[in-house]
């Protein structure tokens, strides 16, 4: 046999091991899945610019209404004169405003919105808005990190929020560090940890679950991820493609 065959050969046996192998995973947490028992009040978060729309756009509030989330994200940023406005970063004038994406969602039934705070500079507008389309009751804050709670708080006390935090993914299954997580996040008044997906762990979950907070989880975009991380049984999960998690989730 030729030196090419042999190699060949060889190359083709990997492959078939390496398919073998993904099957078996694929299988396993398939049945992970199957098994899992959601808690109450989960949803499914469709990230800004989901379903390949354009970031912080009308047309990706109407996507992910569309498409079954029960969640619609974007980022919310301020123009240097107060503003409120749909930005990542550093706003410019064609920016949609708060008032229009508020207009659009109180003509979508049912739909809630998470504000991801990319700045708190003028959030006293974000409850003003609110009021003036009766969606108050359908608002949530995330982005909020320690030090910006104490803004959140101060200007709009009415609105829950999650805290963002970069959880040590060495020590996701450690009883103690968990507990102190917890803690920290009820002392600064979060309904719960808003954090990485690759950070998470069932044990996390079930610890935050124990102590009456709730896990979101971002973003988990690849199919999958999304079969992966759906056992972990957190309270949301947000991804760019709201159809197919809520196809897997169903």
């Amino acid at each position: 046999m030729k030196k090419w065959q042999k190699i060949a050969k060889i190359i083709i046996a990997l492959l078939i091991s390496i398919v073998v192998v993904a099957l078996i995973f694929s299988g396993y947490n398939y049945l992970k899945i199957k098994n899992a028992v959601l808690p109450k009040g989960f949803t499914v978060t469709a990230h800004t610019g989901c379903e390949e729309t354009e970031d912080n756009s009308l047309d990706s509030i109407r996507k992910g209404y569309e498409s079954g989330a029960d969640v619609v994200e974007f980022d919310l940023n301020f123009t240097s004169d107060g503003e409120a406005v749909l930005s990542h970063d550093e706003p410019h004038s064609d920016c949609v405003t708060l008032d229009e994406a508020f207009s659009l969602i109180a003509e979508l039934p049912d739909l809630k919105v998470n504000v991801d705070c990319k700045s708190v500079a003028n959030l006293k507008v974000v409850t003003e808005l609110a009021q003036k389309y009766g969606i108050s009751d359908r608002i949530f804050y995330t982005g909020i990190s320690e030090d910006d709670i104490n803004a959140v708080k101060e200007q709009t006390p009415d609105i829950t929020y999650w805290l963002n935090y970069d959880v040590d993914v060495e020590k996701n299954t450690d009883e103690e560090y968990l507990l102190s997580l917890a803690k920290k996040t009820r002392e600064v008044g979060a309904v719960g940890i808003n954090i990485n997906y690759e950070t998470c762990s069932k044990q996390l979950v079930d610890v935050f679950h124990r102590e009456g907070l709730l896990v979101s989880i971002w973003t988990v975009n690849k199919k999958f991820d999304m079969v992966k991380t759906v056992p972990f049984c957190a309270d949301n999960i947000t991804t760019r493609h709201p159809s197919q998690l809520v196809e897997i989730v169903e």
